[in-house]
């Protein structure tokens, strides 16, 4: 039977009891089969993981196609929700443009 790395100290020295697995650092438990897969993280600009519901700031100006007017930085977009759609992978509603897509590399957790 193989080991994971703990999800939360990532020490290697974890073992399996019973149906979960244990890490004898930080006592972390946690199910096999509910750790997330790095493809599956949304990470903002500066690397704290992004969730179902969370504010965002933009943290630069950004252009919309068919507008001429562009969003600005420092936007506070609340309520986010994650896709998985072409590079741009949080979908919200912003005041005065309406639903689109970002892409959190230009994002900052509120």
């Amino acid at each position: 039977m193989t080991t994971q790395n703990c999800p939360k100290c990532d020490s290697e020295y974890t073992y399996h009891d019973g149906n979960i697995f244990v890490c004898s650092m930080c006592a972390h438990e946690w199910d096999e089969h509910s750790v997330a897969s790095d493809d599956d993280i949304v990470k903002d600009a500066h690397g704290n993981i992004l969730q179902d519901g969370d504010t965002v700031v933009l943290i630069k100006d950004l252009k919309v196609k068919g507008s001429s007017n562009a969003i600005k930085q420092g936007t506070v977009v609340k309520g986010i929700f994650l896709v998985n759609e072409a590079g741009h992978n949080i979908s919200c509603k912003i005041q005065g443009f309406g639903a689109m897509n970002l892409k959190s590399e230009f994002v900052k957790k509120a």
